[in-house]
């Protein structure tokens, strides 16, 4: 790694903690109810709406969560398959298929912004902006939402009730994600970002395409649209899908060295706000300290395996005598699918973010990073998307880990498991299990399906490891919620988009309905006060060291034991074949 990556890496890790602290207090704020000033806005929209008032269990919670984004898929799928009919259509779009119209709907309300089409030539003005950008902060909503009530279940003692999932939605929509997204869209568009109603421009290429058979293309049709808006959500909702298909790689979304900066950092700096509130509201701040540290840890360790490994480059361009060396006259190393503009060290740093985060925006293509960098990247997702992860789903999944580690430490050290006060007993320790084993089961199983099948075969466009990797990327990336792809694999077709819809809708909801579970759980449970002999943080605080050691090797243990067979079959034998 060159000086300038560790200044960067650097740079940024101290710049999400120092914005994310500020944020976690407001995060806590926002669980509480405030501001007030703006509660008779709030109480106005409950109350249009008609929905139920007071602390709902985690049966209603979940009840009204799984409704509210079954009506969201139902309503999005439906104006996708309308849109040629209706208004802000200047290019004429057709309606979106029928397959690829039920996995984009999918997609969008769970989270996870799967694109297996090209945004500019399939979705019209207003299905980004009413279909694909509503579900932007709907579902980051959502995620904060089942936070706060895991994190409730976690503070209130006795108590019957995890919260009213209808006032969260409103109050993190309202007090958080509409501002904070205003604000980014304004210093996106004051960079270049652009913000209008166009159906595209012509422009005048320096050099006009040569065609085979004699004459030339001398214009080229660029598309254009509201795009500052929907990017700014896109990333502060850990969301990922771009307006254009390069996402963050076009120049129109993302233009500068600046704008590029500001994205990576709003990409994690929600999910870092809520360790904080979690210490914030637990009464406890050390405990949101830890879990940021664990977080970050994690993080820094992908980073120092993916910038070292872009910037060394391909071997076998070396052995043809290029010279690939980073030097004053270039960047070196890895170009190969990244944006000179951005360059090695800002285009690993945000493969790393985006997969670590469940966000899915990209500003380089993955499928040209280098294997054992992709093999990172993957295994982000594959932990859990609990490094920071998404807004909601990364705290709630870490809490997850948190647990395990307890459990893991009790019993290695005779004691009864407690967390915050709680004790962990085999109910709660049956729903973490369920919780994390989800996504593994969905993943390897999606991928052994796609593989065994010609339909799922026909996808990779690289035969052998790399083609394996494209599957198991897909997979992961569904059933985790992140929606960045390894651009070789042939996604729009009906097997994977319904195959991965699937993965996409049970990574989600089967993840949430257990941890709402487990919320209700904890908090009937009283919460016992903290004694030396009778407590487990008494022998091994769960604010210290040693705690955020053990949980972070709980989560490495957990995803390497489990897909390290997988891997082995994709990036690390692509990466072999390299001194082939």
């Amino acid at each position: 790694m060159t000086t300038q990556m560790y200044a960067l890496l650097g740079a940024f890790v101290l710049a999400v903690w120092l914005l994310g602290l500020p944020l976690g207090y407001w995060l806590a704020a926002i669980a509480d109810g405030a501001p007030r000033r703006l509660a008779r806005v709030e109480r106005w929209l409950l109350d249009a709406c008609g929905v139920p008032r007071g602390s709902q269990g985690w049966r209603a919670y979940a009840a009204s969560l799984l409704l509210f984004n079954a009506i969201g898929a139902a309503a999005l799928y439906l104006l996708l398959r309308a849109q040629h009919g209706l208004p802000l259509n200047p290019r004429h779009l057709p309606g979106v298929a029928p397959d690829t119209a039920f996995n984009t709907a999918i997609s969008f309300v769970t989270n996870t912004n799967w694109q297996a089409y090209s945004g500019e030539t399939t979705m019209s003005h207003l299905a980004q902006m009413l279909g694909l950008t509503v579900q932007n902060f709907l579902s980051a909503a959502t995620g904060i939402a089942v936070a706060f009530a895991l994190i409730r279940g976690f503070a209130r003692s006795g108590a019957h009730g995890i919260g009213n999932f209808w006032e969260d939605l409103t109050r993190i929509t309202l007090y958080l994600l509409l501002p904070a997204s205003l604000l980014l869209a304004l210093l996106f568009a004051g960079q270049g970002v652009i913000q209008n109603f166009s159906a595209g421009v012509t422009g005048r290429l320096i050099e006009p395409l040569a065609l085979s058979g004699g004459g030339a293309i001398p214009t080229q049709q660029l598309a254009m649209g509201p795009v500052a808006s929907q990017e700014a959500i896109k990333l502060l909702g850990t969301n990922g899908g771009g307006f254009m298909n390069a996402n963050s790689a076009h120049p129109f979304e993302n233009p500068t060295a600046w704008t590029n900066a500001l994205q990576m950092l709003a990409i994690l700096v929600i999910p870092a706000g809520l360790c904080i509130a979690f210490g914030v509201m637990v009464g406890e701040r050390r405990q949101g300290w830890a879990l940021l540290a664990a977080m970050t840890a994690l993080f820094v360790a992908a980073v120092l395996l993916v910038m070292p490994l872009e910037q060394a480059g391909n071997p076998k361009i070396a052995a043809l005598g290029i010279d690939a060396a980073p030097s004053a006259w270039q960047a070196g190393g890895n170009m190969e699918g990244k944006e000179v503009r951005f360059g090695i060290a800002a285009s690993a740093l945000f493969a790393a973010v985006t997969t670590a985060a469940s966000c899915g925006a990209v500003n380089a293509m993955h499928a040209s990073l280098m294997p054992l960098a992709g093999g990172v990247a993957m295994l982000l997702m594959q932990l859990g998307e609990v490094v920071f992860g998404g807004v909601g789903s990364g705290l709630y999944g870490m809490l997850l880990f948190a647990l395990l580690a307890v459990f893991v430490a009790a019993l290695m050290t005779g004691r009864t498991p407690e967390y915050l006060g709680k004790k962990i007993e085999p109910a709660e320790m049956k729903l973490v299990s369920l919780a994390i084993l989800v996504t593994p089961v969905l993943v390897l199983l999606g991928s052994a399906m796609a593989v065994g099948s010609d339909a799922g075969r026909a996808g990779p466009l690289n035969p052998g490891a790399a083609g394996f990797s494209e599957i198991l990327y897909a997979f992961s990336s569904a059933a985790n919620n992140n929606g960045s792809a390894f651009a070789g694999l042939s996604a729009n077709t009906p097997f994977y988009n319904f195959s991965l819809a699937l993965a996409m809708a049970g990574g989600r909801f089967a993840v949430i309905v257990p941890v709402l579970a487990l919320a209700g759980t904890l908090a009937r449970r009283t919460r016992s006060p903290r004694t030396p002999g009778t407590d487990v943080p008494a022998a091994m605080p769960t604010h210290g060291p040693m705690f955020v050691l053990l949980l972070t090797l709980s989560v490495v243990l957990i995803g390497a034991l489990t897909y390290l067979p997988a891997l082995a079959l994709g990036p690390m034998v692509e990466h072999l074949d390299l001194f082939r």
